[in-house]
């Protein structure tokens, strides 16, 4: 382009310089990828992408892909954060970076271990979940992630890592519905069975329950909005034939996640109601 053109695109904002020395077109700040290369080129060999940005990298949905970007260097290096940028200190070696879209990226089960001690824990969990869903052997995947786990120098959360790994079943439709099953195991209820299915009386497959305690016929259903929007009507029908055949079902919505305290208190009241 030359200097001049260069300076020309600054000034008007159709080029954007992230960090010192690097220059992506304005446009593609909100690709995840371009934002990973410029971090990349920014910090320079040895550097690898890592935390939450390696899980959307591969393409982890219930991380989002719009936060600062993370990568980690060896210790000999060192680790300054800048806005957009957040930067780790740790050791790794070859066998623990994959290639992904041309980048430099900690192996999935790596990532989702680090993310599991180190990151929100319903991310980690909801990601965790996500792997096991969609992997063609989730079980050695789940092996491979405790094996990761057991090798950390750093201990802390290691355990509570280890239980989420037990807890994940693979089988949850989406990353809220992760959040509702850790949830409610924090709360100390007894672990649900996820996608239950309910059956007429003949056989046929009348609904599938994304969280049930079949012996105590309670289940917590969670509302996405793009699944239920201007379904109230269909959901109230859905619930009274349920509970026709004794079920009692409990809905969770976004803000619940948030704020489970509604949820937690009417499952606490129909685990009371049922063990009468």
């Amino acid at each position: 382009m030359g200097e001049r053109a260069l300076r020309t695109a600054l000034e008007v904002g159709t080029l954007t310089q992230p960090w010192r020395g690097v220059v992506v077109r304005t446009a593609d700040l909100s690709d995840l990828r371009t934002r990973a290369e410029a971090a990349v080129l920014f910090v320079g060999d040895p550097v690898v992408v890592s935390g939450p940005t390696a899980l959307a990298l591969h393409g982890c949905a219930a991380v989002s892909g719009t936060g600062p970007i993370h990568v980690t260097v060896p210790y000999s290096r060192s680790a300054r954060s800048r806005p957009g940028l957040v930067m780790h200190q740790n050791r790794y070696g070859p066998d623990d970076v994959v290639e992904v879209e041309g980048l430099p990226v900690f192996a999935l089960d790596l990532a989702v271990s680090e993310q599991l001690c180190d990151g929100d824990r319903r991310v980690a969990f909801g990601c965790l979940d996500e792997v096991l869903r969609r992997h063609a052997d989730p079980e050695s995947f789940r092996a491979a992630v405790r094996e990761r786990l057991a090798a950390r120098d750093d201990r802390r959360h290691v355990a509570r890592a280890l239980a989420l790994t037990e807890l994940a079943t693979g089988r949850a439709d989406s990353p809220p519905e992760s959040s509702l099953l850790m949830i409610v195991v924090e709360a100390g209820f007894p672990v649900p069975e996820a996608q239950v299915p309910v059956h007429t009386i003949d056989g046929r497959l009348l609904y599938v329950l994304d969280l049930a305690w079949e012996s105590w016929r309670i289940a917590l259903e969670y509302d996405g909005y793009d699944a239920h929007e201007s379904r109230e009507a269909y959901d109230a029908e859905r619930d009274r034939r349920l509970a026709g055949r004794g079920w009692r079902v409990i809905r969770a919505k976004a803000r619940d996640l948030r704020d489970p305290s509604r949820v937690l208190n009417e499952l606490a009241q129909a685990f009371a109601e049922r063990s009468r």
